[in-house]
């Protein structure tokens, strides 16, 4: 699966089931150029107030429920 920026997902192993929407993709590389890591930027709604996660494992996303 292609996890694109728009992807909406909600945490399988959350209490609060929150709609969480991918909203950039963070990839590092190492100096000969190689990807040494991709991670996910995720924000949420709660109480009227935006919430982001700037570490989201894609393998988080891929687990998730996938709201289409």
């Amino acid at each position: 699966m292609d996890i694109v920026i728009g992807t909406k997902f909600i945490r399988r192993n959350s209490k609060r089931k929150d709609v969480e929407t991918v909203v950039d993709i963070l990839t590092t590389t190492n100096s000969k150029g190689e990807v040494a890591s991709v991670k996910y930027v995720a924000t949420h709604e709660f109480m009227g107030q935006k919430v982001t996660d700037f570490e989201v494992a894609s393998s988080t996303i891929m687990r998730a429920e996938i709201i289409k």
